[in-house]
């Protein structure tokens, strides 16, 4: 072996040997973690989200129409008014969304908010909410390109997951404070630990992508490691919500039996489902998407939503799933990708930030003790993103300019941190108040993004 070949082989044992450590490391804390807390105890369970109300009466369409309209014009209106002043549009969604429930409308003007918003729309509300999060997902797993990312350099990898795993650590040691104050004793603590740990660890891929293409930098050096970065994060962030969610659902004798369904599941996706959707795309890519295909390819995001729903991992994998293995670069996915998101983006989300903010009571982040644990939340999340990232990307030889702008990228949280947080309350692993504080430090970190970004200068080259 030349001296060269051994060079490049010692390097690359070097590479992935402190990436097994990283990783090793990682899973290591966690479980000292979840032994320290299991000794931990919880205040008892408090009441119901205010969005759980399921009465219906005879005017429920004309309500649901009347606030779908009124949401919608407020979305559209804020969305503009935060691209002007260089933030992402679906911020100022999620601002509307929040401004409609107990937090703002609610609290200063109770009848007229129950007059727009009355629960008895929220079961809805709540329907097209999970149906516009499911059809995002599979959008975003049109947009991802598993192939690049996998034709990465070993560097890019390393990224990706130390911007994972050090927010992740970070999390579960937040979750030794947090766990006594803000959750309930009906959640066990390694799964509160867990699901802090992956709320720590989200990018939003979309939301990123779309900054970066406002600026100009998708094509830049920079800006395609953040966007293969980011992607990989996505993927592996739902992996990680889905081991969960499995525990979570699961009794522990179960647990093998989930294991075991959502390991026959990947099997058949990956060496039945996906070589039949290649060929199928190439079969009428000439074609485009013609009605037929477009009915089957919905037909399939819905058999693989409920594949993942029946096992217990949330419909959101499925649909996620299914996009990722129809061929990225195909003309069909990226018709089906273009009419699926605008719909989605036009109708069903502005719903889904309707119902988040309908869950979200600012007010109940209370006194100054609470703000200042909702600022230590904003503070641990940034500091574990930007510094698995940084530190990361400057070992694999990345300038501390360029470092540091990565880091903030992949800091932006946006719309995939909400998915996550809604998930989370929904299945009990969120009290009300704790999921407030999340979704201000979702609304936070990327809030800061572009200012950040802009004050350093990049160039789009």
């Amino acid at each position: 072996m030349s001296p060269a070949s051994r060079a490049i082989l010692l390097r690359n044992v070097r590479s992935w040997g402190g990436y097994g450590a990283m990783l090793a490391a990682g899973i290591a804390f966690f479980f000292w973690i979840a032994a320290y807390g299991a000794g931990l105890s919880a205040p008892a369970p408090g009441l119901p989200s205010p969005a759980a109300a399921h009465a219906t009466n005879a005017s429920t369409l004309l309500h649901v129409l009347l606030a779908l309209t009124v949401i919608l014009l407020l979305s559209r209106a804020a969305g503009v008014l935060f691209r002007k002043i260089h933030q992402p549009p679906v911020i100022g969604e999620v601002v509307v969304g929040i401004a409609l429930g107990p937090s703002l409308l609610g609290h200063f003007a109770p009848a007229a908010q129950q007059a727009l918003l009355p629960p008895s729309i929220a079961p809805q509300l709540g329907v097209l909410a999970q149906i516009g999060v499911i059809l995002f997902l599979f959008a975003v797993g049109l947009e991802l390109d598993a192939r690049s990312a996998r034709r990465q350099a070993h560097s890019t990898l390393a990224i990706s997951h130390a911007s994972i795993v050090l927010p992740f650590v970070l999390g579960t040691l937040l979750s030794v404070w947090l766990y006594p104050r803000f959750s309930s004793s009906d959640v066990p603590f390694r799964t509160f630990a867990l699901f802090l740990g992956v709320c720590m660890s989200v990018t939003a891929f979309p939301v990123l992508a779309r900054i970066l293409m406002d600026r100009g930098m998708q094509r830049s050096r920079l800006g395609v490691l953040a966007l293969t970065c980011a992607a990989i994060d996505d993927a592996s962030a739902w992996c990680l919500l889905a081991l969960v969610v499995s525990v979570a659902q699961e009794r522990v004798q179960d647990a093998l039996q989930t294991l075991a369904l959502v390991l026959v599941y990947a099997l058949v996706m990956f060496f039945l489902v996906r070589p039949w959707l290649r060929r199928y795309v190439a079969r009428h890519e000439g074609d485009g998407l013609t009605r037929g295909v477009a009915s089957l390819l919905v037909l399939g995001l819905l058999l693989s939503a409920l594949a993942t729903e029946a096992i217990g991992i949330h419909a959101l994998f499925g649909a996620f799933a299914f996009g990722v293995l129809i061929p990225h670069d195909s003309r069909i996915a990226r018709e089906f990708g273009e009419r699926v998101e605008s719909l989605t983006l036009a109708l069903f989300l502005p719903a889904f930030f309707a119902i988040t903010g309908l869950r979200t009571q600012i007010g109940l982040v209370g006194d100054l003790e609470g703000w200042l644990w909702c600022g230590l939340i904003v503070l641990v999340a940034s500091a574990g993103k930007f510094g698995g990232t940084f530190l990361a990307a400057r070992l694999t030889g990345i300038g501390a300019r360029d470092a540091s702008a990565l880091g903030i990228l992949m800091n932006t949280r946006g719309l995939m941190q909400l998915i996550v947080l809604n998930v989370g309350l929904d299945m009990g692993m969120l009290t009300p108040k704790l999921f407030a504080m999340l979704v201000i430090m979702a609304l936070v970190t990327t809030l800061a993004t572009t200012p950040v970004i802009d004050a350093l200068r990049l160039p789009k080259d």
